[in-house]
C-alpha cells in the first residue's frame, strides 16, 4: 500500500511538472528557451521606481547592461522611471549578483539564476557576463494587461548547450559599416550569441588598415576598410554584451584582393590580378613556395593580430582550386623537393607555415574544414562548412572531434542561402552521433554564415534576422527544445523586439518598395511580397555572374525575405481546408483569394515604371489564378475548362519573377488537386 502511495504520488508530481512545463510554454515568449523553468503566480510591477543594484565586482560591462537594460524597458513600456541605478544598495527591486569577470573564452561560465518574485527581482550568475544573459531573459519577460506592465514571476536555471554560439558576417563582398555592425551585436546579445565571426578579406575586398602594407586600403579596398581604431572600436563594444570577436583573414585562395595590391605574392608571373567584381571562387592564389609570402602574412599578423584580443584567428583556407598552382613550374619543383603530392599536401604545408607564426603571436589557427587533413597539428580548430549540398553525406564536424581537433560547426546554418527558418532549426549542430565525453567537449559549438555577395547595409539585417534568433535557441538550448509551432509562435514576438533594438529587418522593406513603385503607394507591392520569397541557395545568382559589386539590391527580391509571412498562414489555411471542408476553413481561403484577387486593381494604378512593369504578370496571373478559384469554392464544381485554365495559370506562375518564386504555389496547387477530385463536373 506505502509502494502504491509513493507511485501515486511521484505521478502526480510528474503530472504536475508537464502542466507546468505546457502553461510555461504557452505564457512566455523566451528565445532561447532557458534550461530549467517553472511557473508562478507572481506579477512583479514595472513603475517608476524600478531600481537595479549591482552585487559584484565593479566592472563597466555589467553596469554598462544595466543603464541599457534601464533604457530598453522604458521604451518597451513608457514607464517614466524615476532613478533606477543605486548601484550597490541592496534594497534595490531588482538585485544582479555576480562573483567573476570573464575574460571571454569558451571557458566562460555564462549560467544564471532569475528568479521573479511579487516585490523582488534577483539574477545570480557566476560570471558577469552570465548576468548580461540574465538581464536579455528578464527583458522578455515584459507582460501587460489593460493597467499595467510586469515581470511575469518565473524561476529559472539556465545554461547554454554550446559554448561556441556565433554569427558570421562577411564584409568583404559588400562592406558593412561599423554601426551595421554594432546594431547587429546588440541583436546578437539579446538571442545570447557570443562569438562575432568578422569576415575581413577576400576577392572582392580587404577591409583592415594596414599602416605597414597600405596598399592593402589603397588599391584593394575601394576606399571601404575599417581603421585600426574603429577595429578597436567594434571589439570593444563586442567585449560589453560579452561577445568575443574572431577575424578572418582568408588565404590561400580568395585572394584576388590581396593580389591586386601586392602581385609579387601571387602564384602566377605577368597576370592582371584585380579586385574581383563578380561572386564565386577564382583562380589567384597566394604562392606558398616563396619566403616572401610568409614574410608578408607574418608582419601583416602581427601587425593586425593584437586589435583582437582572442586567442583564435581564422584563415580561411577554403575552396583553393590550384589552378595557379598547376601552371607554375617553380611551385611544381618545391612540391616535389618537399614530397608534397598533391595540391592539398601543399596547403597543408602553407597551413602548417601560418600555424607556427599564429603560436608565436599567442593565436590558435583556425579554419574551413579544407584544411583538415593527417598533418595539420590538432591544435588547429576545424570549422566544418560542407555538408549535404556539397556532395557529403554529413558535415566534417564529427569526423574533425573524432580526430582530436575542437571543431565548430555551419553546415546546415548558411542563412544566405534564403532557407526556411524550419529548415535551419530543424539542423541539430551534433544530431544522433554517439561521441565519448572528450569528443563531446572537443565540439565547441555552431555559427550561422552570413556571405554578402547578395546582401547590402539596407538588405542584410533582412537576410540574418529574425531566422537567426530561432538558430540561436540550438545553440544554446537543450537538444529536446525543437517544436517548430512552438518556436514559431515565439519568433514571432522577438521578430518586433528586434526592431526595438534598432535592426532594420522590417522597416527597410519599405524604403525599397517605395524606391520600386517611385513613391506610389506600396499597398500592392506589399501584398505581393509578402507570398514571395528570393530564389533559394543561391540560383538567384547562379555561377555569380548577373549580381556584381555595384549592382542594384533595391530590387523587388531584396524587398521578399525567407518565410514569407502570408505564404505560412495561406499554406496553413489551405491544409485545414482540404482536411475539413467547412465553412470556417473555407472563409479563410476566400479571404486570401479575395485579398490577390482584388490587388491587381491598385497594382495597374502604380504601375508606371520599368520596374514594376516586370511584376506585371505576376500580379496579373495571380488574380485571376484567384478570381478563378473563388467561383469555383463558391459553386463547389469545376468544369474541365476551368481546370485547364487553372492549370495553366499555375504553370505561369512556376516561373521566377524579378528572382523570386510564389511561396503559395504548392498550396495552390493542392487546392486544384482537390477541387478537381471533389468538384469535377464530367
Amino acid at each position: 500500500m506505502k509502494k502504491r502511495v509513493i507511485l501515486i504520488l511521484l505521478c502526480c508530481s510528474f503530472f504536475m511538472q508537464n502542466i507546468w512545463s505546457q502553461e510555461a510554454l504557452d505564457k512566455y515568449n523566451l528565445m532561447p528557451w532557458p534550461k530549467e523553468i517553472e511557473d508562478n503566480t507572481a506579477k512583479f510591477m514595472i513603475d517608476s521606481n524600478v531600481t537595479i543594484s549591482i552585487m559584484g565586482e565593479n566592472h563597466p560591462r555589467v553596469r554598462n547592461a544595466a543603464i541599457n537594460f534601464l533604457r530598453r524597458l522604458a521604451n518597451r513600456t513608457g514607464v517614466f522611471i524615476d532613478n533606477g541605478f543605486p548601484l550597490k544598495e541592496v534594497s534595490a527591486s531588482i538585485e544582479i549578483n555576480y562573483n567573476t569577470i570573464s575574460n571571454l573564452t569558451v571557458n566562460d561560465d555564462e549560467s544564471y539564476t532569475l528568479v521573479v518574485k511579487e516585490d523582488k527581482v534577483i539574477i545570480d550568475a557566476i560570471s558577469d557576463v552570465g548576468a548580461l544573459r540574465g538581464m536579455e531573459t528578464l527583458l522578455q519577460l515584459v507582460s501587460y494587461n489593460e493597467d499595467n506592465y510586469f515581470f511575469q514571476g518565473v524561476t529559472i536555471k539556465d545554461a547554454p548547450r554550446f559554448v561556441w554560439r556565433g554569427l558570421m558576417i562577411d564584409v568583404a563582398r559588400h562592406f558593412q559599416p561599423v554601426d551595421v555592425l554594432k546594431r547587429n551585436l546588440d541583436a546578437m546579445a539579446s538571442v545570447k550569441l557570443n562569438v562575432f565571426h568578422w569576415h575581413l578579406t577576400d576577392d572582392q575586398g580587404f577591409r583592415v588598415e594596414s599602416k605597414v602594407y597600405p596598399r592593402l586600403q589603397e588599391i584593394a579596398a575601394d576606399g571601404l576598410f575599417y581603421t585600426q581604431e574603429q577595429i578597436r572600436d567594434v571589439v570593444a563594444y563586442a567585449s560589453n554584451l560579452g561577445i568575443r570577436v574572431i577575424p578572418e583573414f582568408d588565404v590561400p585562395g580568395h585572394a584576388s584582393a590581396i593580389l591586386a595590391a601586392y602581385p609579387e605574392l601571387g602564384s602566377k608571373d605577368d597576370y592582371d590580378y584585380k579586385v574581383e567584381r563578380f561572386a564565386g571562387v577564382f583562380d589567384p592564389t597566394l604562392d606558398p613556395s616563396k619566403k616572401i609570402t610568409y614574410l608578408f602574412l607574418e608582419t601583416l599578423f602581427r601587425e593586425i593580430a593584437p586589435l583582437f584580443p582572442d586567442e583564435y584567428f581564422h584563415i580561411g583556407g577554403d575552396e583553393n582550386e590550384g589552378k595557379h598552382w598547376n601552371e607554375n613550374a617553380e611551385i611544381q619543383e618545391f612540391k616535389k623537393k618537399h614530397n608534397l603530392k598533391t595540391n592539398h599536401d601543399l596547403q597543408t604545408y602553407f597551413n602548417i607555415r601560418l600555424e607556427k607564426i599564429l603560436k608565436k603571436l599567442g593565436k590558435k589557427l583556425m579554419g574551413w574544414d579544407e584544411i583538415l587533413t593527417p598533418s595539420i597539428p590538432t591544435t588547429a580548430v576545424i570549422h566544418s562548412w560542407r555538408g549535404e549540398h556539397e556532395g557529403l553525406e554529413q558535415s566534417t564536424l564529427i569526423e574533425a572531434a573524432q580526430k582530436g581537433y575542437q571543431a565548430v560547426l555551419s553546415a546546415g546554418y548558411y542563412i544566405d542561402r534564403m532557407l526556411s527558418v524550419e529548415h535551419h532549426y530543424l539542423v541539430d549542430p551534433i544530431g544522433d552521433a554517439v561521441l565519448s565525453k572528450e569528443e563531446r567537449k572537443r565540439i565547441l559549438g555552431a555559427e550561422a554564415t552570413m556571405w554578402s555577395e547578395l546582401v547590402t547595409p539596407l538588405t542584410i539585417d533582412s537576410r540574418i534576422w529574425p531566422r537567426t534568433a530561432a538558430i540561436a535557441e540550438r545553440y544554446w538550448s537543450p537538444k529536446n527544445t525543437n517544436d517548430l509551432i512552438h518556436m514559431r509562435k515565439r519568433l514571432k514576438v522577438i521578430n518586433y523586439q528586434l526592431e526595438e533594438l534598432g535592426i532594420n529587418h522590417i522597416r527597410n522593406k519599405d524604403v525599397i518598395l517605395r524606391n520600386i513603385s517611385k513613391n506610389e503607394d506600396t499597398k500592392p507591392l506589399r501584398i505581393l511580397s509578402k507570398i514571395c520569397e528570393p530564389l533559394k541557395i543561391y540560383s538567384r545568382n547562379k555561377g555569380g555572374t548577373e549580381y556584381k559589386s555595384f549592382s542594384p539590391f533595391t530590387l523587388f527580391a531584396d524587398a521578399c525575405t525567407a518565410d514569407a509571412e502570408d505564404a505560412i498562414e495561406f499554406n496553413n489555411v489551405v491544409s485545414l481546408f482540404i482536411k475539413n471542408d467547412n465553412k470556417e476553413n473555407l472563409n479563410a481561403v476566400n479571404n486570401f483569394l479575395t485579398l490577390w484577387a482584388e490587388n491587381h486593381i491598385d497594382f495597374i494604378k502604380i504601375n508606371n515604371n520599368p520596374n514594376t512593369q516586370l511584376l506585371e504578370p505576376l500580379s496579373k496571373n495571380l488574380s485571376n489564378t484567384s478570381k478563378l478559384f473563388l467561383t469555383i469554392l463558391s459553386n463547389k464544381k469545376i468544369t474541365l475548362t476551368e481546370f485547364n485554365n487553372l492549370k495553366a495559370l499555375l504553370t505561369n506562375l512556376e516561373e521566377p519573377f524579378m528572382d523570386t518564386e510564389l511561396a503559395i504555389l504548392s498550396s495552390l496547387k493542392n487546392l486544384l488537386t482537390y477541387c478537381k477530385a471533389n468538384y469535377l463536373i464530367q
